[in-house]
């Protein structure tokens, strides 16, 4: 199939905005709660009348900051209740928020600001401010900087407490349907950062259609989720407006290595996250179990979880014993992992990357349904997401109500919907690039089945060539690979090579318990890097990873670097995904090295 439409289920009144969305939700259950807030170790809940009451108070705030309608108020923070709050009062007053990563550079910093032209911008810590402040002289723009840990918040509603409430009602409306809602910086793997600009309608109509068609996972009754995902990340953001229309009740986390523990004390019932996320709970306790004396019983749950997971699929399900061995491993180890992860989550929202379906199916043997999806900033997140009636494991799903899929001749996945951007902001040559014939050209590869349900097979701008001219799509391997919990980045290479090599990155979190759990005594990463244990077990995984390809398409000969790739050294998006000419061009001599050993 090269083309899938799924029709619209519930239309969006032109005039309306996402302050509509919410004022839907306090008209309609003003005493539900609607956020918790996290307060020295404590959930304590806000229902929505007072979170309106709240969000109003800081839009009068920002009106007496002398705020207008259209003017780019920025949000640099980590995700936390501050930042959805300031989200929605800056619509409120008919303003643009345009979010900025915590982590970003100086250099970025400057680019998003000026780019954008913002005039206001909210900051988390002094730290932040330090680093806007070395390029405040590059933003003409730009009026004030307010640090939320210094007050910032409270600041504002004192002083907005003499401006009318009804200048806030009055700006509320101002925004029609296809009015600027946000612009979102991409993370810029292959380039400066674009922004991308949302609509309220982009938001809106994606959010209630998503919910009539994922109503079960997002709006039964006790629907709570946790948002530790950065919310300057277009799924965070979709998830944090999709909670108002689905009555869900939403919490934040700042800090994604205590992520158990929000977890843990939140007890969320659906959670959505990248891929990455999943591995490192699995890798956490698989290696806790090793650790424990009990490695083998976990390895055994793992794959009954696994084996249980794909009889699922098939016509006659899972067997008396498979189903009583599945039973056991629950009672051994899957129960425990649902304790670890609240007791209540039943879904988690995948994306961001391929879940790849190991993990897709230990999670689903766990308890723990797993819808992957698909979208990019530029599709205000998802256009497909498999469904709670039917999932297939290994694909992202069908597309979402009011989108259409096809493949272009080279098989590259182009989207048309209500979710679909209105262009790059000031960049009209690359919004001329993207569309054809008002279809958004991803840049990714895929298939369609005959269901609709959607695959992704590569990035058309990452396919390798090989010096025998063979097309391969390095993601396959590196999603792959880098499930091992040794591993913490997978570069593939071998573009006009004679065959494909791969860059590894040893995880810091992951070698520790990796080594006690096979008892062997702690060493650095470099020491890890030569041990013949390390070694044998990475051998093994490259083995394992290159079952899913052809010989021409396997990895013959790889490299362990010296070091990890992250965000501060530019390797890495925010998002995580890896800067792929960045570190081939910085690690250009480890590429040369791998071929100058020869193939194996």
């Amino acid at each position: 199939m090269d083309e899938s439409h799924s029709p619209l289920l519930v239309e969006v009144d032109p005039s309306e905005n996402l302050n509509d969305l919410l004022a839907s939700r306090v008209r309609s259950t003003p005493d539900r709660v609607l956020v918790e807030r996290h307060v020295d170790g404590q959930w304590l809940p806000m229902t929505a009348r007072e979170y309106d009451t709240a969000i109003v108070d800081v839009a009068r705030g920002l009106v007496a900051k002398g705020v207008q309608p259209g003017d780019r108020v920025g949000i640099m923070s980590r995700t936390r209740y501050e930042w959805s709050l300031l989200d929605w009062a800056t619509w409120a007053v008919g303003a643009v928020p345009v979010p900025l990563y915590e982590t970003s550079s100086a250099e970025q910093v400057a680019w998003i600001l000026t780019d954008a032209d913002v005039s206001l911008l909210f900051v988390e810590t002094p730290a932040h401010a330090d680093v806007v402040a070395e390029v405040r002289d590059q933003v003409p723009t730009l009026r004030d900087v307010l640090v939320i840990d210094a007050g910032a918040v409270d600041d504002l509603v004192t002083a907005g407490a003499d401006v009318d409430e009804a200048e806030v009602a009055r700006r509320r409306g101002l925004a029609a349907r296809d009015d600027l809602a946000t612009v979102i910086y991409t993370s810029g793997t292959t380039g400066r950062p674009k922004g991308v600009e949302l609509t309220h309608g982009n938001f809106s109509a994606l959010t209630i259609n998503a919910v009539e068609k994922l109503d079960v996972v997002v709006s039964t009754p006790g629907a709570r989720t946790m948002l530790f995902m950065p919310l300057a990340h277009v799924f965070a953001r979709f998830v944090h407006v999709l909670t108002i229309p689905a009555g869900s009740v939403l919490g934040h986390w700042p800090d994604t290595k205590t992520l158990i523990e929000g977890i843990g004390t939140f007890r969320p019932t659906y959670i959505l996250s990248v891929p990455r996320v999943f591995e490192k709970v699995y890798n956490s306790a698989e290696q806790k179990a090793a650790a424990g004396g009990k490695g083998a019983i976990f390895q055994r749950a793992a794959k009954t979880s696994i084996v249980y997971s794909r009889a699922l699929d098939t016509p006659r399900g899972p067997s008396p014993w498979l189903r009583l061995q599945h039973k056991v491993a629950d009672v051994l180890v899957l129960s425990k992992l649902r304790k670890v992860l609240g007791g209540q989550v039943e879904w988690a929202i995948s994306g961001g990357a391929p879940l790849g379906e190991r993990l897709g199916h230990f999670y689903r043997g766990v308890g723990l349904k797993v819808l992957e999806g698909y979208g990019l900033t530029e599709t205000t997140a998802p256009a497909t997401v498999n469904l709670p009636e039917k999932t297939k494991i290994g694909t992202v799903g069908p597309a979402l109500p009011g989108t259409s899929l096809r493949l272009a001749a080279d098989g590259e996945i182009e989207i048309k919907g209500i979710q679909v951007f209105r262009g790059y902001h000031d960049n009209p040559e690359a919004t001329a690039e993207s569309m054809r014939d008002g279809w958004f050209r991803t840049g990714d590869l895929g298939t369609i089945d005959e269901d609709g349900f959607l695959r992704i097979t590569g990035r058309k701008k990452e396919i390798i060539v090989t010096a025998g001219g063979k097309n391969v799509a390095p993601s396959v391997l590196e999603d792959r690979l880098r499930g091992h919990p040794l591993v913490s980045q997978v570069v593939v290479v071998g573009d006009q090579r004679p065959f494909i090599g791969a860059l590894v990155t040893l995880d810091p979190e992951g070698v520790p318990g990796w080594l006690t759990a096979h008892g062997k005594p702690p060493m650095s990463i470099e020491e890890a890097a030569k041990d013949p244990d390390v070694l044998a077990s990475l051998d093994k995984a490259v083995e394992r990873t290159n079952k899913a390809v052809s010989r021409a398409e396997s990895i013959r000969r790889y490299r362990i670097l010296d070091r990890d790739l992250t965000i501060a050294d530019g390797y890495l998006t925010p998002k995580l995904s890896v800067r792929r000419s960045e570190v081939l061009k910085d690690f250009a001599a480890e590429v040369d090295a791998l071929y100058a050993e020869g193939e194996r």
